[in-house]
């Protein structure tokens, strides 16, 4: 860990973000670091992005990324000591994405009665539906969820496990998830229980892994990680989806998508639907109703 939790705020133009973005993405010693990117001044075209890094190396590797974009403003700023993370959390409104709500215990009173209401604490694992990637997967099961049910479900990258559990929570009876972080796979084994929702989740960098092959194939498989573990494991994800089956992949900017479209296409998957929100993507997959 670094000695002082930091943060690291760079802000520009759009190109310049979304190029740096790409640049963090393709290095690979930041490969498991955190950081988000959103636009911050739509009237004056201002794009941010926020990097936590856990070590010195990270802290390192992103000042070398970032400042290789003399457009982006970087500034460096120390995190108080103090439990910032649920501080942050705290103040983060309920989501609406389609038919599911999604609130912490702060917001448990507000949420409606008329939507499918799921109660995520984030802790340290990532996916609390407010970033643009989570609420993209949402808002795609919603349409899907309008012409079919999915029997079977896994959540590759499941991180606090929203998507493992919306999908339970609307009809699935089968339903996985896997995370490479263990303590991801303990809150999201909690927010489950949270919700009664019958998942099981597993820590594992692949789907090689017993629990999951056993399961397979999916109706609908989830991969909400990054562009590039998303190539990575194109063959794998499609080879346990089920013919006629269903695959949202989000985690990727706009400039990534021709490159994880291709690898999924080249598995024999079509293109179906994709929507954008902010300066993410989120792509739907389909396998024809027979094998390839």
């Amino acid at each position: 860990m670094t000695e002082q939790a930091l943060q690291i705020v760079a802000c520009g133009p759009r190109a310049d973000a979304e190029a740096a973005a790409r640049a963090i993405d393709a290095d690979e010693a930041l490969e498991a670091a955190t950081y988000s990117i959103l636009e911050e001044d739509e009237a004056k075209g201002v794009w941010r992005i926020d990097a936590f890094p856990v070590t010195a190396e990270e802290a390192d590797g992103f000042r070398r990324v970032l400042g290789g974009w003399p457009g982006l403003s970087v500034v460096v700023e120390a995190l108080a000591d103090a439990d910032w993370l649920a501080m942050a959390l705290s103040g983060l409104p309920p989501v609406r994405a389609g038919r599911f709500f999604v609130f912490g215990q702060h917001d448990r009173g507000r949420a409606p009665p008329n939507t499918v209401n799921l109660r995520i604490e984030a802790g340290a694992a990532f996916g609390t539906g407010h970033h643009g990637t989570t609420v993209g997967c949402l808002i795609e099961l919603d349409r899907l969820l309008k012409a079919r049910r999915f029997a079977r479900v896994l959540d590759v990258g499941a991180g606090t496990g929203v998507l493992a559990i919306a999908a339970a929570r609307t009809g699935s009876r089968i339903v996985r998830g896997t995370d490479i972080d263990r303590p991801s796979v303990r809150i999201a084994g909690e927010n489950a229980r949270l919700n009664a929702a019958r998942v099981r989740f597993h820590a594992a960098s692949d789907l090689a892994g017993a629990p999951i092959r056993a399961a397979a194939p999916y109706d609908l498989i989830f991969a909400n990680i990054l562009a590039r573990p998303l190539v990575a494991l194109a063959h794998p994800i499609a080879s346990a989806l089920a013919p006629g089956g269903r695959v949202i992949l989000s985690g990727l900017l706009r400039g990534q998508e021709r490159r994880v479209r291709a690898a999924y296409l080249a598995q024999g998957l079509k293109f179906e639907h994709r929507l954008y929100r902010d300066a993410w993507v989120t792509l739907v997959m389909a396998r024809g109703a027979r094998r390839y």
